[in-house]
């Protein structure tokens, strides 16, 4: 019966090409409009390097926390926070739960603020190198404080970043394929946010907390040292894909038992403080130091003993201060000291939910401390409030130690906070569109393989 057979193969050849445009067709959207071709092409064949589309193929970007967070430096970035000083009648609700508890818990001493005359001065009854108040400042040392570091060992670090003159800093910690410690100012993280992104996402570098305006933090109220800590914690946070830092440094090392016990028992933070001041960010200032007072020092402490290690009190402030460091870095490779990041040094974390700058990140909250941990410095943590800031333009950069704070109050989050919850619960909610693409797929696959048997079928008819 040839022509059965024939009619027999025609029939499976059509099957098996309607089978073929079947299984590659998926449902086209409503959307239809002409395409207008262009032939030729255009001037510039490629994104400028500030286009979107390049973030999508950066190597070694960090992994986040899976919230999907504000460009740093865009206008949503900077919306949600104070310009200049917080205000402590302002603060996110678990901040202020969580230094309430603490208190309740009587984790935080009794200790008045100190008051200002030269260095902080405290009010009769209270010695500034007691057990009860053990001041900083006074170079009394909490235990739970980081001073010295291990033998042999150079604990790297830098403090008011960033700033401008922190790029030469930051491009010779890349050249050299070291990192180190940035304490930061929150109001020159929204002041210099380029700069902030070239430690953090090129150089993978450790970002810690100095502070939002650089004050002396033993003169402050508990809610003012809350507020503080809380808003650069809050935006380090939310730069950085959901990292929390877990060491801070006061600004001129002023602290005491009541503002480390805020720092570690309402933000999981160590405080860290330093075994050696080269004070270069007195250089050029009427009395201050010079550049060759403070080259001299650095050749005296890296060719010195190594016991203990050295944490050296070093600046981003100006082309001097960071000269002076790329000047003895040679001395300090010749001498063998281990070069580390602070925020390293006893083989930890940086942060307290990511092991690095490109690690895992296990969200958390601000001031939202593991209740199963039994060190809050170890604890995680991560945001309250939204992922936003206030506008560079109205922060003045705290630029350097003997910068004072401007008066301001703390922007409202709750327009912010509605977006940031709206955020997490699409996040956690399926895809519709998802959904209806597999189903699509599924229906696809099925379809296909009942005209491929249709089409064997007829095949085998046809050979038999």
């Amino acid at each position: 019966m040839p022509s059965l057979r024939s009619f027999l193969l025609l029939a499976a050849t059509a099957i098996l090409s309607s089978t073929a445009t079947f299984a590659t067709a998926l449902p086209h959207d409503h959307h239809d409009h002409a395409h207008t071709v262009n032939k030729r092409l255009p001037g510039t064949w490629y994104h400028p390097e500030g286009h979107a589309a390049y973030n999508l193929f950066r190597r070694g970007t960090a992994q986040t926390d899976g919230t999907v967070y504000a460009a740093v430096g865009t206008p949503q970035w900077t919306a949600g926070y104070p310009p200049a000083k917080p205000d402590p009648n302002a603060l996110p609700k678990a901040w202020t739960d969580a230094y309430n508890a603490a208190v309740s818990a009587g984790k935080i001493p009794k200790i008045p603020p100190s008051t200002l005359n030269g260095n902080p001065v405290y009010p009769q009854g209270f010695d500034p190198n007691g057990n009860v108040v053990c001041s900083a400042t006074y170079k009394c040392r909490n235990n739970d404080d980081i001073w010295d570091a291990p033998d042999g060992v150079w604990g790297a670090s830098f403090d008011d970043g960033p700033l401008d003159t922190s790029v030469p800093l930051y491009q010779f910690l890349k050249q050299n394929n070291v990192h180190a410690t940035h304490f930061m100012i929150g109001v020159n993280i929204l002041g210099y946010p380029d700069e902030f992104k070239m430690a953090f996402e090129d150089n993978q570098d450790d970002i810690a907390v100095h502070t939002w305006t650089h004050p002396y933090m033993t003169t402050l109220t508990d809610l003012e040292v809350v507020g503080e800590l809380g808003w650069t914690m809050e935006i380090i946070h939310n730069s950085t894909g959901g990292r929390l830092p877990k060491y801070w440094r006061p600004p001129y090392g002023d602290s005491d038992n009541r503002v480390s016990a805020i720092a570690k028992e309402v933000f999981g933070l160590t405080t860290v403080i330093w075994n050696q001041d080269t004070e270069d960010w007195s250089i050029g200032q009427p009395g201050g130091t010079t550049r060759d007072k403070v080259n001299a020092s650095l050749k005296q402490w890296i060719t010195g003993p190594k016991s203990p290690g050295l944490i050296i009190l070093e600046h981003e402030l100006s082309n001097n201060t960071v000269g002076a460091f790329i000047e003895a870095f040679p001395l300090i490779q010749q001498n063998g000291w281990k070069f580390v990041s602070i925020a390293q040094l006893d083989g930890g974390s940086p942060y307290s939910n990511s092991p690095s700058s490109t690690g895992a990140v296990t969200p958390g909250q601000v001031a939202v401390l593991d209740a199963s941990d039994d060190s809050s410095s170890d604890s995680s943590s991560s945001s309250s409030a939204a992922p936003a800031s206030k506008t560079s333009s109205a922060s003045a950069p705290a630029s350097s130690p003997s910068s004072g704070t401007s008066s301001g109050s703390a922007n409202g989050n709750k327009a912010a906070d509605s977006s940031s919850s709206t955020t997490s619960t699409a996040s956690s909610q399926p895809s519709t569109t998802g959904g209806a693409s597999q189903g699509n797929s599924a229906s696809t696959i099925l379809g296909s393989g009942l005209l491929t048997c249709l089409s064997v079928f007829f095949a085998t008819l046809v050979l038999s």
